[in-house]
Formats: structure tokens, C-alpha cells, sequence
């Protein structure tokens, strides 16, 4: 009989192994730990989640700009994931 791993479902949406997800928490925790990794994600917040739009945004801008923030804040949480459990 095969056996059946649990899953979870990622930041991202996607369901993964549970050692799938610790990897990639642990894999962006190591990326951004360093001075440089810190300044780098200080820069993609200053462009993305800091970033005001005024009123005269348009839609396809706007879902642009949601898009980048996502991502953003994925990358956060598998960096606070991976701090948790290393």
C-alpha cells in the first residue's frame, strides 16, 4: 500500500511536502540574513509594499504593482518560516 505524505500549503499558494516548504523557508531565511540580503529586500519593499499610488492609477498598473507587492511579501514570510525553524 503507498503511503500518503501530508502536504502543506505554502505562502504561495501551491501545496508541497513539508520538507519542500522547510527547504524553501530555509533557503530564503539564509539569502536575505546578510547585511546585503537585508539591503536588498529593504530596496524591493521601498519599491513595492512603501510604494503609494495616487488616484490616477490605472487597473493593469495597479495589478502590476500587487503583483510585485505578492511577491514581496512571500518572499517575508518564508523568511520569517525559515527563521522559526532554524
Amino acid at each position: 500500500m503507498a503511503s500518503t505524505q501530508a502536504k502543506l500549503l505554502g505562502p504561495d499558494g501551491l501545496v508541497r511536502a513539508p520538507v519542500e516548504e522547510r527547504k524553501l523557508n530555509e533557503l530564503a531565511a539564509s539569502t536575505f540574513s546578510s547585511n546585503g540580503g537585508r539591503e536588498f529586500l529593504a530596496y524591493l519593499r521601498s519599491i513595492t509594499i512603501e510604494a503609494v499610488a495616487g488616484p490616477h492609477i490605472g487597473s493593469d498598473e495597479l495589478r502590476h504593482r500587487e503583483g510585485m507587492r505578492y511577491l514581496v511579501a512571500i518572499i517575508e514570510q518564508r523568511i520569517n518560516k525559515g527563521k522559526q525553524n532554524g
